[in-house]
């Protein structure tokens, strides 16, 4: 069977850029006809072009995902392009294109309640994928410089050394405003006379209306989204930005410092009174001006070495200012970490533990900025000893114990003494003879990944 020919510098096979060996340009447009230079006006000829169809779907394929309302899923997504793609891309050109409604799904929050998401079709993130690779290289250098959510090369960790900086520089004072369901509220036409700041296509600006109003799917039933910009979308992060781009600007205006995440916004001033000031000016904007609704419960005027933003702190030590894992940060980590360890969980201990380490190697890679190498330590030691009772337990009968401990290399007077033990999981669990037998050694060679290393890692690359 003949390999898949590589097209491109980049050395994907054409199956995984939706053109393979027989179905050369299976979304390109017609061989003759070449992208326009008018910029902003005209946008679309860009966006159905075969490079950037291409991109679009390695990126969807990338990022794999659930199915939307029509069951499709994204390995076959290639299939329904090469059999679809005149008509498609037709579609896109005249802006006759119809997404279908957003499947609505609901994840618990911390606080006990639900964020509501909105699952399009695999094809609808194809084409709203295709649009934001283009409309993205025009919007985004617009945007102010303290905004970090959702932009190329800018991250969370950037965002936290701005906020260092500001706290070196003496603004100790933070005003933390929450905006209650951002998504949800979200005033559509006051949204796209902005979109039309940036873009001069009428074309594509019918389209990212289209996908503004597609619906939700609630239990098979269709509802209409009149207002609102549904989270879940590839297009809702660009979208969200420029709506709050105002907020942005008016915040410039006054001459704030500030940091803006998505729609997480800390504003840093020196005193609390100036704090309290700024928080009564700046939701009036929010509520009276951009027509959002800010949650009073969570929004408050506070210290950042208290004050939860991104999931980090600031941290004041002797060697400098720097960060740390808020503790509500920590406490989801241990709880997921909790109920990974169970005790009475089936399965292979390996597959236990690749788990284990899914979850420990990208909350490190997080927050490896931070200062929590005795907290990392302690995880550390209490991740092996949950590993240790759950093998104790699954070991179950005294003779299953004693030959386990004798193959371990446990003498066997000692073997036979805490294979009859009475004591309980956990406290066997931190036994000296338990972690003779399965010491951290053997530990890693099963797999499990020593937290201590992932952090120095961590530190190294920052």
């Amino acid at each position: 069977m003949r390999k898949p020919q590589t097209t491109s510098k980049d050395g994907f096979p054409q199956e995984n850029m939706m053109e393979s060996e027989g179905k050369v340009e299976a979304c390109s447009i017609s061989r003759g006809e070449t992208e326009r230079r008018d910029g902003v006006s005209n946008l679309i000829d860009k966006i159905v072009s075969r490079s950037n169809l291409n991109n679009a779907y390695k990126r969807v394929k990338a990022n794999k995902g659930s199915a939307g309302v029509d069951g499709m899923e994204v390995d076959e997504l290639y299939s329904y392009i090469v059999l679809n793609r005149e008509t498609l891309i037709s579609q896109i050109k005249d802006g006759s294109y119809e997404p279908q409604p957003v499947k609505r799904v609901e994840i618990d929050k911390d606080d006990g309640s639900k964020r509501k998401l909105g699952v399009p079709t695999v094809i609808d993130r194809f084409i709203q994928q295709a649009i934001l690779q283009v409309i993205e290289v025009v919007i985004n250098p617009t945007f102010s410089n303290s905004s970090f959510g959702f932009r190329p090369n800018r991250s969370a960790h950037d965002a936290m050394r701005q906020a260092k900086k500001y706290y070196e520089d003496g603004y100790r004072t933070v005003v933390d405003i929450d905006m209650k369901q951002y998504f949800d509220t979200v005033n559509q036409d006051k949204l796209m006379f902005h979109v039309e700041e940036h873009i001069k296509d009428p074309i594509v600006l019918r389209l990212i209306r289209k996908f503004l109003r597609s619906g939700v799917s609630i239990n098979g039933k269709i509802y209409p989204t009149e207002i609102g910009c549904p989270q879940g979308g590839n297009l809702s992060p660009i979208l969200s930005n420029i709506y709050l781009d105002q907020l942005d600007k008016e915040l410039e205006k006054r001459g704030h410092k500030f940091i803006r995440y998505a729609d997480d916004c800390n504003i840093y001033v020196k005193s609390t009174k100036a704090g309290n000031r700024v928080m009564r000016s700046i939701t009036n904007f929010l509520e009276g001006n951009l027509k959002l609704v800010v949650n009073h419960q969570k929004s408050e005027v506070g210290s950042p070495t208290k004050r939860k933003f991104l999931g980090f702190c600031i941290h004041s030590t002797k060697a400098g200012i720097g960060f740390r894992p808020h503790y509500k940060s920590k406490r989801k980590f241990e709880k997921k970490l909790k109920q990974l360890t169970r005790r009475n969980r089936s399965g292979d201990i390996r597959q236990i533990i690749k788990e284990i380490n899914e979850v420990t190697t990208g909350w490190i890679n997080y927050y490896g900025i931070s200062y929590m190498k005795r907290y990392i330590q302690d995880i550390n030691q209490w991740i092996r000893r949950r590993i240790r009772q759950i093998i104790w337990k699954r070991w179950k009968r005294t003779k299953t114990r004693y030959k386990s401990l004798i193959k371990l290399k446990i003498p066997q007077q000692k073997a036979r003494e805490w294979a009859n033990t009475r004591k309980g999981y956990w406290r066997i669990a931190c036994s000296y003879i338990l972690h003779e037998a399965i010491n951290n050694k053997i530990l890693e060679k099963v797999g499990l990944k020593d937290l201590n290393q992932l952090l120095e890692k961590a530190h190294s690359s920052y």
